[in-house]
């Protein structure tokens, strides 16, 4: 039985989140989604973390349960620091077994930031003095760069980042064994760069409302607990860890180059053929992470690594079920028919991923289904998103469109 994990998210006590990024919503959301494990995300924050303390109970396995969603400790850092002749912006997240490991954890973090400042503060330390502080703090803590390819806060970021793992953690890279890969990238991008064979990749959604809970995730064979999880990432165990659910990457907000305020979005190779300025207005443009993907690939688009984690693209079903209705996706035709869809199908991710053709056509309206199928098949229209806009993934082509407004004519 397939087992749902979420790592990688943040509470309201993060900037630019919602105000109900608390665990009883999250808990909710988990269940309409499908999602068994979700991370608690900022761990670091006081407040939060004594409401994590009230609300949550300790389990054998070293996570944590709220009613029937469990939770992983977890908590995502900006580091900020100089180093080789340059600032750098790295963000981490922090996965520990215990509460009490991480009232350590915070202790000795409270030293380099303002923690009550954000759910994600910002520490003014290199990242390998951070991997270092977490394991002398507990040898079961671990540490995952987060979206490492996102060009202003991550591991090998266009304005920011390194061009190797061991530029950024030296010694300490052999703690390292998982990356997460971010909603710009996915696995088969990853696999271009054989410096990252070694490490387990993962995706999470970095979810700041409760709708984008499980946009992207991990899949592992039945349940686990957290000493588990660490040995699944560290030994890179396909036989547990079946698959990960990702974004198309090009609906990633950083996957093409690009300046949002011309509205120029560009390939890498368009970009540089400008030398990497907009053609509009001159200005820098913002180098997304297709483009730095490509600056350290040393194989061929379309490898695929034979000892890599399985992956498959989704889009959400809020975004199938509006663009078959062709209305918003906040619209309360919308929400209303996704809440007879997950109640009639028993959850988000089961109907993208499991319900059988069959049934789907059966049981809902058959253009959502058929826009379900599109999207297991790859059968869609994508524009890439850019400079912090959001690619668009649609299901349906215009010509559809366009004939079904003729028809409502008649």
């Amino acid at each position: 039985m397939a087992f749902i994990a979420d790592f990688h998210i943040h509470s309201k006590y993060s900037r630019a989140t919602a105000k109900d990024m608390d665990i009883s919503h999250l808990h909710r959301i988990a269940r309409i989604k499908g999602v068994d494990l979700v991370g608690t995300g900022d761990f670091t924050h006081p407040l939060w973390l004594n409401e994590l303390k009230q609300i949550l109970a300790p389990e054998e396995n070293g996570l944590y349960r709220f009613e029937d969603t469990l939770f992983i400790l977890t908590a995502e850092v900006s580091n900020i620091f100089y180093k080789d002749g340059a600032t750098r912006k790295i963000h981490n997240v922090i996965f520990a077994p215990t509460l009490q490991v991480v009232e350590k954890i915070n202790k000795k973090l409270a030293r380099f930031g303002d923690l009550y400042s954000d759910g994600r503060p910002i520490l003014k330390m290199e990242a390998m003095n951070l991997v270092e502080m977490v394991l002398e703090t507990s040898e079961e803590a671990f540490v995952v760069p987060a979206h490492i390819w996102t060009p202003w806060f991550s591991l090998f970021g266009a304005n920011s980042g390194f061009d190797s793992i061991e530029e950024c953690f030296g010694e300490y890279t052999r703690y390292i064994y998982a990356l997460e890969t971010g909603l710009s990238s996915d696995p088969e991008m990853n696999w271009r760069v054989s410096s990252l064979d070694r490490f387990t990749l993962i995706s999470n959604s970095d979810a700041h409302s409760p709708s984008r809970l499980g946009r992207e995730a991990n899949v592992f064979s039945g349940k686990i607990g957290y000493g588990d999880i660490r040995e699944v990432l560290r030994e890179g165990d396909g036989k547990r860890f079946l698959y990960t659910i990702e974004f198309f990457p090009q609906e990633g907000k950083y996957h093409y180059d690009g300046h949002r305020q011309c509205g120029v979005s560009l390939s890498p190779k368009e970009s540089r053929n400008y030398k990497n300025l907009c053609p509009k207005c001159g200005q820098k443009l913002t180098i997304g992470v297709m483009h730095r993907v490509e600056t350290l690939a040393d194989r061929k688009e379309g490898y695929c690594s034979p000892q890599g984690i399985p992956f498959r693209h989704l889009v959400p079903l809020a975004e199938i079920i509006a663009e078959a209705l062709g209305q918003g996706v906040d619209t309360k035709a919308v929400q209303e028919k996704y809440r007879a869809v997950t109640q009639r199908l028993g959850g988000e991710l089961k109907v993208l991923l499991e319900v059988p053709e069959e049934e789907l056509f059966r049981s809902i309206p058959s253009k959502i289904a058929e826009g379900i199928m599109r999207v297991r098949e790859g059968k869609v229209n994508i524009k890439c998103g850019y400079d912090g806009v959001y690619g668009e993934v649609n299901m349906f082509g215009q010509e559809e469109k366009e004939e079904e407004k003729q028809l409502e004519l008649f």
